[in-house]
């Protein structure tokens, strides 16, 4: 089998980036190069890599299965640059849901990095799902979910637990009481995130648990703009522990206890190869760090 190492990086640049004229220009490359060295790769290989759907190319199921090894063997090939175990260096791209990119990963990033000064972070934020895609396109070195999930060829990994809150603002009904029982929490206009993210899959498995069903008012992306309506009086929220703390602690938003099960755990998203040593040192490093860095929020 002859292989070529631009044809495997156009491979992936063109995986993780999701166009060939990106891939193109990435690897300086004009496009009719790029397309020649994908056709050659797949006539080596004898199997499409990707299938053309109008103007976009779609990675296909063999393709995906392909693209953990390739990254892998790149990863070996840039490692030969550096002598020795070498120093910790390159960019990292990590996508993040929500919470996790908002209240704990900037100061793991901030303290990995004034250890590693040469790498350099590259943050996608995004919900549960999008993760999940982003590190199966190859887009991402690893992925920080706050939802349960599962996944054929990615590896999930449970890393930390964490808590939601049920949350009014002080003028509602219930704020005095500081609980929501069974019967009232169907009574409630809801502000929740959006379908396909981790803390909404919480809440809704949850309602599923104890037979009821939410009226919601709001399905929101941002957290921000979830607490500013639970403040404006539009209804009760439903967030992570970590996304309320400053208001809880200032008194603006108040935590009502109600028999919802709402604890999840953080979980981390790798391809199953991936032997990167950036990626691994990163991963070593949240794992030690996440617990003082909790008790610090």
């Amino acid at each position: 089998m002859s292989v070529s190492v631009k044809q495997l990086r156009v491979f992936e640049a063109t995986a993780r980036l999701g166009r060939l004229t990106a891939a193109a220009d990435e690897q300086a490359m004009s496009q009719s190069a790029a397309s020649q060295s994908l056709r050659e790769l797949e006539s080596t290989l004898d199997y499409p890599l990707f299938q053309r759907v109008g103007r976009e190319l779609m990675i296909t199921e063999a393709g995906r299965d392909t693209l953990p090894k390739i990254n892998q063997i790149l990863h070996l090939i840039d490692s030969l640059d550096t002598p020795g175990d070498g120093a910790i260096a390159g960019p990292l791209r990590i996508a993040a849901s929500v919470t996790i990119a908002t209240y704990l990963l900037p100061r793991l990033l901030a303290e990995f990095v004034q250890l590693h000064p040469k790498v350099i972070p590259d943050v996608k934020i995004t919900n549960t799902q999008q993760v999940i895609a982003t590190l199966e396109k190859g887009q991402g070195h690893i992925g920080l979910i706050e939802g349960p999930a599962q996944h054929r060829q990615l590896q999930i990994t449970p890393w930390h637990e964490d808590k939601l809150e049920v949350f009014c603002h002080t003028s509602h009904p219930q704020a005095q009481a500081g609980q929501l029982h069974r019967e009232q929490i169907e009574q409630q206009r809801w502000i929740l995130r959006e379908d396909g993210s981790g803390t909404r899959r919480i809440f809704d498995t949850a309602m599923q648990a104890i037979n009821a069903q939410a009226q919601v008012a709001f399905a929101l992306n941002r957290q921000e703009a979830i607490k500013q309506s639970v403040k404006a009086g539009l209804g009760v929220g439903c967030l992570s522990q970590l996304s309320i703390a400053e208001e809880v602690k200032s008194g603006s938003l108040v935590v009502l206890n109600s028999p919802l099960e709402l604890t999840r755990r953080f979980s981390l998203v790798t391809q199953p190869t991936h032997n990167n040593k950036l990626t691994e040192t990163f991963i070593e490093f949240i794992k030690s760090q996440t617990q003082s860095i909790f008790c610090k929020g």
